[in-house]
């Protein structure tokens, strides 16, 4: 282990962020860094735990008693490839990872956790610095060749590993970049995409062949993919967002957050909208319906867009401060999460479920609400009921539905290859991820349904050495 009392010796220090009155004029990322003098004492404090839990939590499985001591050591280079041999992209899990890791790590008992997702962020960085991180061209090929529909985070690490495997790779991306949510759905002020660019030009050297800007079920159909290679693998996401079909849901001013998102991203690469088509929070009331992680993006890209006010509600009740007795400590914690975006500038409301949404001339002015409350019912189910004399109105003018997502989109591809669907209509697979349909497999959200990116790499991964096993034979 690193220092046998560093978590003794040390408390635990994060890198914190930009003053909030700076970062809101700009869409920079909002994370601050710590030197490496501190960096080193933070990774001492890491126990190397006879059973290292956060290693349990991590979904890709991340070494991170091994690396934290090649850091305590100043083996950078050693602490990168521990790093890499488990997650092909821990610049990415670096930045945006909610680290469950963390929350199950054994100081994160008393509250004073590892900083395991800074020290992560912080030895890809030097790696990349001291140039450690390089192409690794295959010396050899199969002569297999594999289509990986969608670049997104699953995607791409389907794409290095069979390609590392010797496998010949093309990624389609229907965008005119890949990343899948990273890129689009993640705000630049939490993921600066020249991060996701360097990660693509060494993929490129590496011999990864990507066509963007085709949509594969339109532009490129998939039985013709399916005829042309030995495998196709399936990452489409889990992109049908959640809607809420009530009276008003048409009237102008109520968008899906990722439309919102997405938009702003685009205007950040350069892209012009007109009038007509932008999406602009700039001197509204902006209503957020939603508390998770897009919601909060909602949040930040609001206050960056200069809103003249910031709601978001959530239709559950607002969790506790602290783990409740049911929730203990190494699983993850349901309690309050209040993020760089909330800190800028919202109102923050629970229990509030949308009646309507109300509009003069086609365009949103005003949305009803009603408080609701939750109580189990005689089979144990959680059952939400309103309050009566509780409904109000809000003038609100811009509306984002960060529901979160129910599917992958069923239209296109899932179709033409009437590909099996489980309950919740996500594309079913078997234990190695292959689909109803011959040489076709799935992974990441598209077959898990929606999750965090750590998960969409893990189950990328998994797949990737699932389909190399397929070719094999």
């Amino acid at each position: 282990m690193a220092d046998p009392k560093g978590f003794i010796k040390y408390a635990r220090k994060e890198g914190g962020y930009r003053p909030v009155n700076e970062r809101v004029d700009d869409y920079g990322e909002v994370e601050q860094t710590l030197n490496v003098a501190d960096r080193t004492l933070q990774a001492s404090r890491c126990m190397d735990c006879g059973i290292p839990f956060c290693h349990w939590a991590c979904p890709v499985g991340s070494k991170i008693p091994e690396w934290q001591d090649a850091v305590y050591k100043g083996e950078w280079k050693l602490a990168s490839e521990i790093l890499h041999s488990t997650n092909s992209f821990p610049e990415f899990t670096g930045r945006i990872c909610p680290n469950p890791c963390e929350k199950s790590c054994v100081l994160a008992v008393h509250e004073e956790a590892v900083t395991i997702r800074e020290n992560e962020c912080s030895v890809v960085e030097r790696a990349f610095a001291e140039g450690y991180i390089e192409p690794r061209i295959p010396e050899q090929r199969t002569g297999k060749k594999v289509a990986v529909v969608g670049g997104g985070p699953a995607g791409l690490s389907v794409a290095d590993l069979l390609n590392q495997a010797g496998h010949s790779v093309t990624v389609y991306e229907k965008d005119d970049a890949v990343g899948g949510l990273l890129r689009y759905g993640i705000p630049d002020f939490k993921l600066n995409k020249k991060v996701i660019d360097r990660r693509i030009a060494i993929f490129e050297e590496e011999g990864i062949i990507f066509k963007t800007s085709t949509s594969v079920g339109e532009d490129v159909k998939g039985e013709d993919l399916a005829k042309e290679y030995d495998a196709v693998v399936l990452t489409i996401g889990a992109m049908q967002p959640r809607d809420l079909p009530i009276e008003g849901r048409d009237l102008d001013g109520v968008h899906f957050a990722m439309d919102f998102l997405k938009q702003q991203n685009k205007v950040n690469r350069g892209e012009v909208f007109t009038n007509g088509e932008r999406i602009l929070a700039t001197g509204k009331n902006v209503l957020v319906i939603g508390g998770g992680d897009t919601g909060s993006d909602c949040v930040g890209t609001s206050n960056r867009q200069k809103a003249k006010s910031v709601t978001q509600i959530e239709i559950l009740p607002k969790p506790p401060e602290k783990r409740a007795p049911g929730n203990p400590w190494p699983y993850w914690p349901a309690t309050l999460k209040t993020s760089t975006s909330h800190a800028e500038g919202c109102e923050r409301k629970w229990s509030l479920n949308t009646k309507r949404f109300i509009g003069e001339n086609g365009k949103l002015k005003q949305v009803e609400l009603v408080e609701v409350e939750w109580n189990k019912g005689e089979n144990g189910q959680w059952q939400m009921t309103e309050k009566p004399e509780t409904t109000h109105t809000m003038d609100v003018e811009l509306v984002t539905l960060s529901m979160g997502f129910v599917s992958p989109v069923h239209e296109g591809l899932v179709k033409e290859f009437n590909l099996e669907l489980d309950a919740r209509g996500n594309i079913k697979v078997d234990e190695i991820y292959q689909t109803s349909k011959a040489n076709v497999f799935a992974a990441g959200d598209a077959a898990s349904g929606a999750s965090l990116v750590v998960t969409a790499i893990a189950k990328g991964r998994e797949a990737a050495k699932n389909v190399h096993e397929y070719l094999s034979k």
